[in-house]
């Protein structure tokens, strides 16, 4: 709107230099008489269309600086109507602990949490009624709870105070509401060794300025809370806890699989030695047969041979002939001799 208004001034001072500039042309020209009569009319034309074109100018400006201020005003209510609405869904209980447990969540997402992988939403506690808002996965199967906090009606009214006074003590308001919400989490159970829990809860304060203000204003309110092992912490200082919980994580998942790795090494270091004793005992089990085959193929063969010679030494002094082969030597089959040569081929006992 200040933008159309310097507009219009630049356009009003431009139209009075322009008719300034045509009236000292209208002067010079009375100076010479015989042009005198076509030269002011025709000036005076001049003025006329730059007065229309100045006017114009001007209404135009003045429409566009009134569809301006419409669509301003339409803004200026469109926001109005959204802060009435987001006021009166903060001033819900249960819509302030959605959104605080949505932001809490989006924090997860961007640390690379997965939900029941590493945590999980409203689950029971073990032997009790208690469900904080999420249970996170810890190393050793250690769990650590976490409940999502907006007490924002008396942290709204500290804000918005006219005074000095009405400060302080929507402030300290606001401080009682923190604490309350601290003792709340610590009778819940949150902290129970039976379900294998971490000693420390933590409580999430889903917007930066209110936990500045209670880091801040609220020294013993924060002292309380760590004496009852409650950790309060803001949507940054979530990220950091994550963050330090994400790479414990992966340190344990390193040592757990180091420790597989070992233990899979001890059982084959036991099979690689049952390995080589019993390599070790078919080794002499086979020195032991080749050291008997190499008797049988030398020491008991020429000690049979010997004999056999001796026999055919003698047969073949005596003229006795060779007995018919039964087996064919090319084919190795039993040949198939009449019985009555069979007979004869066998020598008399007698």
């Amino acid at each position: 709107m200040e933008a159309a208004i310097v507009i219009v001034g630049i356009v009003a001072l431009a139209a009075t230099g322009l008719s300034l500039f045509l009236l000292n042309r209208l002067f010079t020209l009375q100076s010479s008489p015989g042009q005198q009569d076509s030269a002011l009319g025709h000036q005076v034309g001049e003025i006329r269309t730059g007065i229309d074109r100045v006017q114009e100018t001007i209404q135009d400006l003045n429409r566009e600086r009134g569809e301006q201020s419409v669509r301003l005003e339409a803004l200026l209510t469109s926001l109005n109507q959204s802060s009435s609405q987001l006021r009166d869904v903060l001033a819900n209980t249960q819509a302030r602990g959605q959104w605080g447990e949505r932001m809490a969540e989006d924090v997860f997402r961007i640390i690379g949490f997965v939900e029941h992988v590493n945590y999980v939403k409203q689950a029971t506690i073990t032997e009790g009624t208690s469900r904080p808002d999420f249970t996170i996965f810890m190393p050793e199967n250690k769990k650590l709870n976490m409940d999502a906090k907006f007490p924002l009606i008396n942290y709204m009214r500290f804000v918005e105070a006219g005074t000095e006074e009405e400060a302080q003590q929507h402030s300290q308001a606001f401080l009682r509401d923190v604490r309350d919400r601290a003792k709340e989490v610590v009778s819940r159970d949150y902290i129970n060794p039976e379900d294998n829990t971490l000693d420390y809860v933590l409580v999430f304060i889903p917007n930066e300025q209110m936990f500045n203000h209670i880091q801040q204003h609220g020294a013993g309110v924060v002292e309380e809370a760590l004496r009852n092992r409650v950790v309060l912490c803001s949507p940054i200082s979530l990220f950091a806890i994550l963050g330090v919980i994400r790479h414990a994580l992966d340190n344990f998942a390193i040592e757990q699989a180091s420790d597989n790795i070992l233990s899979e090494l001890a059982v084959f270091d036991r099979q690689w030695e049952r390995f080589v004793n019993q390599m070790e005992t078919v080794g002499k089990r086979i020195e032991t047969a080749q050291k008997g085959f190499e008797n049988l193929a030398g020491t008991r063969r020429r000690a049979l041979q010997r004999p056999l010679e001796r026999i055919n030494t003698i047969r073949r002094q005596r003229g006795i002939l060779d007995a018919p082969r039964l087996v064919d030597e090319e084919t190795e089959n039993p040949l198939s001799l009449p019985e009555s040569d069979l007979i004869e081929s066998v020598p008399d006992e007698n």
